[in-house]
Formats: C-alpha cells, sequence, structure tokens
C-alpha cells in the first residue's frame, strides 16, 4: 500500500513548505495542479498572469524541482488541454503523470506519444502515465486504455480541486468494476481518503491512496502517516 500526500499549492513557497514536512516520512507526494478552468479555483503555477518564473526556471534547468534528490513527485494534471502541457512536467522531473480523461479530445494521441518519447527504462526519462475519471464518468469510457496506461485514479470525491470534501461511496463500486475486467490495474483513489475511509478502499482494490487534508489538517502529519502505514 502506497500512501501519498497530495498538495495543491497556493505558491512555490508552500509547495515547498508541505514537500519538506513530508520528505523523511513517505517516497513520493502528489502535486495538484489547476489552471481555474477544468477546476473552479487556479493552483500553482498558474496563479500569475503570465508564466510563473519559478516554473520557468525548473523546465528550463536553470533550478530543480524542490527538494528532486531526495522525493519524487506526481502530477495530477487537473487543466483543460494537457496536451500542452504534460512534457513540461516531466521536464520538471516528475516521475509520474495523471491526466483527467474528461480534460481532453486528444487522450489516444498523448498516450501515444507518452509511450513514443518517454516510456521503457531505455527512454531519457523513465515516467509512468496514469488516467484519472471522475465519479460521474462510467467506467467504459476508460476501458479502452486501460491497457497502454500504467494505472487508473479514481476520484473518491464528487467534485475536483478541492481538499476535505466528503468522501462519496460510489467509487467503491467504480474501483470494483475496474478490478472485475482487470484484476491487476494498479488503482489509486484521491479525495475523500482518510483513517476511516481507508479499509473500505484497500478491500475494494485500492494500491494508493491520496491524501490531502487527512494528512496536513491533521495536526500531527508524521503521527497520521504512520497510522495510515499501520492498516
Amino acid at each position: 500500500m502506497e500512501i501519498i500526500p497530495a498538495i495543491i499549492p497556493k505558491s512555490f513557497s508552500e509547495l515547498k513548505e508541505k514537500m519538506s514536512s513530508v520528505r523523511d516520512l513517505v517516497p513520493l507526494v502528489q502535486v495538484d495542479v489547476m489552471d481555474g478552468k477544468l477546476t473552479p479555483e487556479a493552483s500553482w503555477p498558474y496563479l500569475s498572469a503570465g508564466q510563473d518564473q519559478d516554473f520557468a526556471n525548473i523546465i528550463s534547468e536553470k533550478s530543480g524541482f524542490p527538494f528532486w534528490q531526495e522525493l519524487d513527485f506526481e502530477v495530477d494534471l487537473m487543466v483543460r488541454h494537457p496536451e500542452n502541457v504534460w512534457r513540461d512536467w516531466l521536464r520538471a522531473g516528475a516521475s509520474r503523470i495523471i491526466i483527467h480523461i474528461e480534460s481532453t479530445f486528444v487522450l489516444e494521441s498523448i498516450i501515444k506519444e507518452f509511450k513514443t518519447e518517454f516510456f521503457g527504462k531505455d527512454s531519457f526519462i523513465y515516467s509512468q502515465i496514469g488516467l484519472a475519471i471522475n465519479i460521474e464518468t462510467p467506467v467504459q469510457k476508460i476501458l479502452p486504455f486501460v491497457q497502454d496506461i500504467d494505472f487508473v485514479q479514481c476520484m473518491g470525491i464528487a467534485k475536483i480541486g478541492f481538499q476535505g470534501q466528503p468522501f462519496d461511496e460510489r467509487v467503491l463500486l467504480k474501483i470494483r468494476e475496474l478490478k472485475s475486467v482487470y484484476p491487476d490495474l494498479i488503482i489509486s483513489v484521491d479525495g475523500g481518503v482518510s483513517l476511516e475511509t481507508v479499509s473500505r478502499l484497500i478491500k475494494a482494490g485500492v494500491s494508493r491512496l491520496v491524501a490531502g487534508s487527512a494528512i496536513f489538517a491533521s495536526g500531527d502529519i508524521i503521527q497520521t502517516i504512520k497510522q495510515f502505514n499501520s492498516i
């Protein structure tokens, strides 16, 4: 079981602060990137009118991603037209790229380009690609792509882009449905993950748990991650 702290950064300094608080506790974090179009609100690096200078420095290799030598990160691209930006995040050092199937009409093209350019241990960059599916989207929409990706992320809340929302029980059915067709599929859940819901998620077939407010708003990050790992 993999516990992944989720960060929705309002600034580059907040990203560094939160990554620092968990860098000795987990091997990887999720950075939620929101453009304010697919989601109601935006996050870093989409908060400035132009290109964010910190991010520009990272993708141009003038500076590295925070704690890049100690902590891996995956990026959840909650943006319209991810085909325009996913390469930037691989250049920034993301170990995993997550595309929301509701965010683009060229999903097949993105997956094909990813596998051609970045997939496999012989590639210049070795990363994984996953697809996220919203609670209202039928599982059938994602099935045609499953064999060409590394994992699926099921959203466990009704409205993406906000941490601390109530857990939506419908995600359990979605997980079981996916597992019935692809028993070996790696499934992560993002949204509504807490110490109260984790047992049901594991029983349904989840192997990665993405938790934001359950960790960072807990009051004791170290103890909370220990509790997650003990389940």
